[in-house]
């Protein structure tokens, strides 16, 4: 049987699709679509080994929702970390259907946040629309604040009211 322009066009494209595939796999899941011969059968095969029958679904979306819910900032963890980790549990939910508003992303993200924080999320809260609080931005500030918070930790001060203080204490210290 003689193929056509047409047929070696679709074969050509085809294979061109599968090595796309093929490349972006790793071994393992290479291995488990190994025996498919089109582009297609592929495409569905990874399809329903990543996204499950429906109760493999159910399962994923309970599982991101606890971790949605349990989510804190973690004792040493910088704000970039817990971004990223904040992130990957929303683009996780966001994948498999559920969505939350700005408003209840940012509430989320302050509650997350170490006691040493109230002060700045109850400012946040007062003085932001939360509604139109975009994540990102949420966090830019936060980190903001975060870098503000350890430059001056890091800088030795020389207040004078500090330098007042130290040299009380040292000429209540010295011995006459």
């Amino acid at each position: 049987m003689e193929y056509t322009h047409e047929d070696k066009k679709k074969a050509n494209l085809d294979n061109v699709a599968k090595d796309i595939l093929y490349k972006t796999l790793d071994k393992n899941m290479f291995s488990k679509i190994k025996t498919c011969s089109t582009s297609k059968e592929i495409w569905e095969k990874l399809t329903q080994i990543c996204d499950g029958n429906d109760e493999t679904k159910e399962n994923k979306l309970t599982v991101a929702q606890q971790k949605y819910e349990s989510i804190k900032m973690r004792e040493g963890e910088t704000m970039a970390e817990f971004d990223e980790r904040f992130s990957d549990v929303v683009i996780d939910l966001t994948s498999l259907g559920k969505e939350y508003s700005n408003r209840e992303l940012a509430l989320k993200v302050m509650r997350g946040l170490p006691r040493e924080w109230d002060v700045k999320t109850m400012t946040m809260r007062e003085s932001k629309d939360l509604n139109k609080l975009e994540l990102h931005d949420l966090f830019a500030n936060i980190k903001a604040y975060e870098f503000e918070l350890e430059t001056k930790s890091e800088a030795p001060s020389t207040s004078q009211p500090t330098k007042a203080l130290a040299a009380t204490t040292y000429e209540q210290c010295t011995p006459m």
